[in-house]
């Protein structure tokens, strides 16, 4: 009978703390976005990457705690960006956007 009540124990603290490691695997689960532009920093650009990084942050996306973003610029040369792109999928980046 003591294995029993063990047993409904071990059962009924399993399903309580089940929710409770889901949520801590999803806030630990970290995005990482490609970005690819003609290179970095580029002032031009700068108000479009902020709004960027600002709808991210809305949407609850926060550099350093569930989102990193990689930046890689073809510094004026045209034919980086294929291996720039290229490197970005090897990082198993979940989107890129290039500018």
């Amino acid at each position: 009978m003591a294995r029993l009540i063990g047993l409904f124990v071990i059962l009924a603290l399993s399903m309580l703390m089940a929710p409770l490691a889901a949520e801590t695997q999803q806030a630990t689960h970290g995005y990482r976005i490609g970005l690819l532009g003609p290179s970095f920093p580029l002032p031009a650009l700068d108000p479009l990457v902020d709004a960027f990084r600002q709808g991210l942050r809305e949407l609850g996306y926060v550099e350093g705690q569930n989102l990193v973003i990689e930046n890689r610029g073809a510094e004026g040369r045209e034919e980086r960006p294929p291996d720039l792109a290229a490197e970005l999928v090897r990082l198993q980046v979940e989107v890129i956007m290039a500018m």
